[in-house]
């Protein structure tokens, strides 16, 4: 390259730079800070230094996840997609990669904004973050699950010069038992404020008292005065209903001394307030503002619910007065295709799925969700139990959050309980999981200052934690963890309704252990923290007879990456003699490359139903009668089910070659008899017994229409019917919504499906190829499908279906207009779908 082409290209360089750098303006008090961020996967020396140059780096938006994304030099068996064989976390991070990342973002302040105050939020980053602007450090935090904020105030240039923030973020080590993602994957913000001001997290709103006829709201607002001087303001408190009506208001004067925290205190009362509940989940804003003579010098706004709980061992959980039996689920925090990155619409799509599902209730295990997921579960009326730690002092890896746990814990703790206890779907803290130092003096120590101090700051909401009592785990007698369970209000509990003690050994008083717990404490309340999906109904219907167990949650409700196979069915020799308890499950827990995906969901990763969630249907009574089939076996093979899995099972009637041979049916149902119909004629029937919802068929494949029917006595109680699908002519496309918002935090989830000429989904097929092409002012965020194996790219415009299925995600560029996703296959017509893009309200 000549000396001119040189020069000319670093003129573009330096215009791509000055283009992508961010003006802070002097319009809100809180500002997206996303956009226009460099990055660079390396261990860069001096990029902390103002003066680095950071031209040749990547610009990403934010939240971004550098593991999903595809690993370079990849080779054939060993490297594949986002996936390594020599990832050091190997199956349990689902074989991906961490490393070192940097971020830098180049931004100027405005003269408007002269003489206020700056804070940056970040929602997550994982992990080990050190952030410094212009140079100085402003903090490492190393828990890559909770916010943290700095004051950029004391280092910012004047106004209209650039001013470099630097991110550095070690994801280094074995440090997690499940997929974390890598980076900054969670959003970012800037606060600007007055020097008089409400504090982070300073609104904590509460309802009191609760009736169908009046409420009482009781609101603490904690506000500085950062001025060196004394000052008169007022507080204005704005409560506005679900419509946008003023419903209360308030006005108090302020004597505010120079440096000083002022907390106040009042109560509001609303009559024929509108309840939050799961059928309606009405939402209130809560509006803070500060006055100076008549301008307003800060305004904060909280969305928050009017509802009571209670949690009696006489009653159950009591939601605005009526019982509500928890059915949960437990979920990990990341989103498939699109890894951790938290991007508002999937954490949305994720609850609205679920709660399809018939879920109620959700553990966000192990460890606190991002603040878009808890929105859209007060928006959409699911509870929660938001959850803190997976470990303590004690670590389950050599580089986990126990290394920080003695000087961090407090801090992170209070980050969690402040940010998320104005949610109403919130209804309980855990402070931990499965710890293993529970059933000691240190746990009984540790268990006692975690849960005070949440008490001490939010007394509205019990405190639990999930208890792991499997002989081999931490091999304590049960009367052991007894200390630490009298520091918790509602015992959690791991696996102790399982009918299966070939998975879980324990003495025989396990089985029984509720029955005795409540009679030693008949007045304490019990859950079920974490159950297998083949245990669904022994959960469900034990909550039923006995409130004082609140309800169960399954692990897990949705797939996710990591912990690679634990769900999944395998066939072994019919003559290998298996082993039993905890050693068992190393036949799925291992180091099964290139098995990522934990494959025991309800949903599998894509979102798509799964055959244990059939089943849950019956189990909760959303469905009368659910017919499944049994994939075939190899000759001389048996089945072995994992403890987190469902038998091999599909929704299906379409099984080429198997033409005549025996095919293993199951039926699940709470009626008394079942009829097998096939191509119009009864071919067997069952009588169920009173402990059972299953029937188990073996009949001879011929392709056709098979139906099951449930009746009690004479009367028909319900129907579900499988056809054999026909040939493969066409991809079908549909979009979650085909309309959605010109922003990067929209998504339209788009299913593809192999479809027959009749429009019905061919789900035998697992190996077509479609390729993905997009135009319009969108991209292709993500591509991706159920299997727990297909270890390819989730960012190529290209994969293969998986039962007849996947899934492409489009993300908007910012701009209107519209975008169309067109899937091509060969041999097969072309799907197309159109998506319309609205600009932002």
């Amino acid at each position: 390259m000549n000396r001119m082409n040189k020069k000319m290209l670093f003129v573009f360089l330096s215009f791509c730079f000055l283009i992508t750098t961010i003006k802070v303006s002097a319009q809100s008090r809180i500002r997206p800070f996303d956009d226009n961020w460099r990055f660079s996967k390396d261990s860069v020396v001096n990029a902390d230094s103002p003066g680095f140059n950071d031209l040749t780096w990547r610009t990403v938006k934010l939240p971004h996840d550098w593991s999903i994304e595809d690993l370079p030099n990849q080779t054939t068996g060993n490297m594949i997609g986002p996936f390594s064989k020599s990832s050091i976390g190997q199956s349990a991070t689902g074989f991906t990669v961490g490393g070192t990342g940097w971020y830098r973002k180049h931004f100027t302040t405005t003269k408007a904004d002269e003489k206020k105050l700056f804070t940056i939020h970040f929602d997550g980053v994982y992990m080990n973050s050190d952030v410094w602007l212009n140079g100085h450090l402003l903090g490492n935090h190393p828990y890559g699950y909770t916010p943290f904020y700095y004051d950029l105030t004391p280092y910012l240039k004047p106004a209209g010069q650039e001013n470099i923030l630097a991110v550095k973020v070690q994801n280094e080590g074995k440090n997690s038992r499940w997929y974390s993602g890598s980076g900054i994957y969670r959003h970012v913000w800037l606060t600007v404020t007055a020097p008089v001001h409400v504090a982070v997290w300073g609104v904590r709103v509460t309802t009191p008292v609760v009736s169908k006829n009046s409420a009482t709201i009781q609101i603490q607002s904690t506000l500085n005065n950062e001025h060196n001087i004394e000052g008169n303001y007022s507080l204005i408190t704005t409560i506005l209903s679900p419509s946008g009506k003023t419903v209360a208001q308030t006005h108090k004067p302020l004597v505010f001394a120079a440096n000083t925290s002022n907390t106040d205190s009042q109560h509001i009362f609303l009559s024929n307030p509108l309840l939050w509940s799961l059928e309606n989940p009405a939402l209130y804003k809560l509006v803070t503002e500060i006055k100076s003579g008549n301008t307003v010098i800060d305004r904060v706004e909280n969305r928050f619910g009017i509802r009571s709980i209670r949690f009696d061992a006489a009653s159950g959980f009591l939601l605005n007065g009526q019982r509500v039996i928890l059915k949960g689920g437990c979920i990990h925090h990341d989103n498939g295709p699109l890894g951790a990155a938290a991007i508002d619409r999937a954490e949305e799509r994720k609850i609205e799925l679920l709660k399809q599902l018939g879920y109620n209730a959700l553990r966000l295990s192990h460890n606190p969700p991002s603040q878009q997921l808890l929105d859209a579960c007060d928006r959409l009326g699911m509870l929660v139990l938001d959850e803190a730690f997976d470990m303590w002092e004690l670590s389950k890896n050599p580089q986990d959050y126990h290394l920080n746990f003695d000087q961090w814990w407090e801090k992170d703790l209070d980050a969690i309980v402040l940010r998320d206890r104005n949610h109403p779907s919130v209804i309980m803290w855990s402070i931990g999981n499965e710890i293993y130092e529970a059933p000691d003096t240190a746990g009984y120590r540790l268990a006692k200052m975690l849960a005070n101090e949440v008490r001490q700051l939010d007394a509205a909401r019990p405190v639990t934690a999930g208890i792991a009592y499997l002989p081999g785990y931490t091999k304590k007698p049960w009367e052991d963890f007894e200390p630490h369970l009298l520091q918790l209000d509602i015992d959690g509990y791991n696996y102790f309704l399982e009918n299966q003690s070939k998975y879980f050994v324990r003495d025989s008083a396990t089985a029984h252990r509720f029955e005795t717990e409540h009679a030693k404490h008949p007045q304490k309340t019990f859950i079920v923290t974490e159950y297998t999906p083949q245990s669904a109904l022994e959960n469900y219907e034990y909550s039923l007879k006995n409130p004082y167990l609140l309800g169960s949650f399954k692990w897990t409700a949705m797939d996710y990456i990591g912990e690679a196979g634990i769900g999944r069915p395998i066939q072994v020799p019919a003559n290998r003699k298996l082993p039993i308890g905890l050693i068992r499950m190393g036949l799925f827990y291992k180091a099964s490359w290139p098995v990522f995906n934990a494959y025991c969901g309800d949903l599998d990763l894509i979102g798509n139903k799964k055959a244990a969630s059939y089943y849950q249907d019956v189990v909760w009574k959303r469905s009368p009668v659910e017919l499944l089939v049994h994939r075939p076996m190899t000759d001389g093979v048996q089945e072995v089910v994992a403890p987190w899995g469902f038998p091999d099972e599909l929704t299906s009637w379409t099984w080429p070659g198997q033409e005549g041979k025996k095919m293993l049916v199951h039926v699940y149902t709470r009626s008394k008899l079942v009829k097998l119909e096939l191509n119009g004629k009864i071919i067997a029937e069952q009588t169920l017994p009173d402990t059972s919802i299953t029937a188990s068929f073996e009949i001879i494949y011929q392709p056709g229409t098979l139906v099951a029917k449930s009746y009690d006595g004479d009367k028909l109680t319900g129907s579900s019917t499988l056809s054999t699908a026909g040939k493969p002519v066409a991809i079908r496309l549909i979009a979650d919504r085909n309309t959605i918002h010109a922003t990067t935090n929209d998504l339209a989830f788009i299913s593809a499906a192999i479809v027959d000429e009749k429009g019905n989904v061919v789900p035998n097929i697992d190996d077509i190829e479609i390729t993905y092409s997009l135009t319009g002012n969108a991209t292709i965020a993500g591509v991706g499908n159920g299997s727990f194996d297909d270890a390819s790219s989730f960012q190529q415009p290209h994969k293969i279906v998986y039962q007849g299925r996947g899934l492409a995600i489009v993300r908007p560029n910012g701009k209107a207009g519209t975008a169309t996703l067109t899937a091509s296959a060969k041999g097969l017509k072309n799907g197309v779908v159109k998506v319309v893009i609205n600009s932002v309200p």
